[in-house]
């Protein structure tokens, strides 16, 4: 797409550092906390990054004044006020895993205002972004506030060489769904689209070859940095009907983030094509297949993802109790207007794993 003399748009370029490479881990953080001048940290991982982020923090041990593994999906309310209780006297908050162990990290910013050094371990891409989401009785608040936003992110492409194969594909599918919403989300501009075509190109080369060889290292660089594109633009361009829909779901019936974002974005991206032209053609063209929906459709089958939101325990009867809670929450500029009995039809396609053009999917 060329842009004219004239184009005029408004695009907020976020501030943070990013260090990426093979073993910055490793040989980068210490000095990363330094610059954070953090002496008094507080450590967030997962149960099932514990022992790597034990491994990482040796060298700086006697600077953890608090450990906290009570990392859930979703951020529940009462996880986050444990979290926060536990950074009592710290000076910065270091998260070492995804995107639910950095939510938890943002979390406990929002109302300290501690910086964050993050050390992703999947393809979340919130680490990038001043996104910060709570869940409460059922239901997923997000907003946005500056505070959260990570100072600094080491990305480390050797951290993910372990990330079991369903997870990887499931994880790297998410960043693409940052990456496609970017193109019609609120705040979009021809800087934000430019980093999510790069990140579709990214991604869409490294999950395929993951699934091929989970210890290929190149295409776990690919998706690292497509995940890491996926975020920052994301992070500009704003949430539109896909992440609305994922959030309702989520938070209702507490679903896995990333296979919930796999199993809805053919069909928010078959639902909002026929009236964004130019942003398919440049999702076409970035994916390398002129039907992208189709296409990652088929990817999510052949990487061996659930195609239907059946498969994560949701009943069908569920949808209707959650149809009023998106269309209160879905952006009034969506390129295709957003009626009960469309958004109907979509969720209920996403529930039954259907083709996003309508062939019934089994998996």
């Amino acid at each position: 797409m060329t842009l004219l003399p004239n184009t005029a748009f408004t695009h907020t370029a976020l501030p943070g550092r990013v260090v990426f490479g093979r073993g910055t881990a490793r040989t980068a953080l210490a000095a990363e906390l330094d610059a954070l001048q953090a002496r008094r940290i507080l450590l967030i991982a997962g149960p099932a990054e514990a022992a790597l982020a034990r491994e990482l923090c040796a060298p700086f041990a006697d600077r953890i004044a608090a450990t906290f593994t009570e990392v859930r999906p979703h951020v529940p309310l009462e996880a986050a006020e444990r979290a926060r209780q536990a950074a009592a006297g710290a000076d910065a908050v270091l998260s070492i895993g995804g995107g639910s162990t950095t939510g938890t990290a943002k979390a406990v910013a929002l109302t300290t205002g501690l910086p964050i050094a993050a050390v992703p371990t999947t393809y979340a891409g919130s680490e990038v972004t001043p996104v910060w989401g709570l869940t409460q009785d059922g239901r997923k608040t997000t907003g946005t506030d500056p505070r959260v936003l990570p100072r600094t992110v080491v990305y480390d492409p050797d951290l993910t060489l372990t990330l079991p194969v369903p997870l990887s594909a499931a994880s790297g599918l998410n960043a693409m769904a940052h990456c496609v919403e970017a193109f019609w989300a609120p705040h979009r501009s021809p800087v934000s689209s430019a980093v999510a075509a790069e990140g579709i190109r990214a991604l869409a080369a490294g999950l395929p070859a993951v699934a091929t060889d989970p210890t290929d290292l190149a295409a776990r660089t690919d998706l690292l940095l497509g995940a890491y594109l996926a975020g920052t633009a994301f992070a500009a361009a704003g949430s539109g009907l896909h992440h609305k829909i994922c959030h309702v779901l989520g938070g209702a019936f507490d679903l896995p983030h990333a296979e919930t974002h796999a199993i809805v974005l053919p069909h928010v991206l078959a639902f909002n094509a026929p009236a964004a032209p130019d942003a398919l053609a440049r999702i076409s063209i970035a994916y390398g297949r002129p039907d992208p929906a189709a296409g990652l459709h088929d990817l999510g089958l052949r990487l061996g993802l659930p195609t239907g939101l059946r498969e994560l325990g949701l009943r069908e009867d569920d949808l209707d109790t959650v149809l009023d809670g998106i269309l209160a929450v879905v952006p009034s500029d969506n390129p295709r207007p957003v009626t009960a009995a469309g958004l109907r039809t979509l969720l209920h396609a996403a529930w039954a794993g259907a083709h996003p053009h309508g062939e019934e999917t089994t998996s």
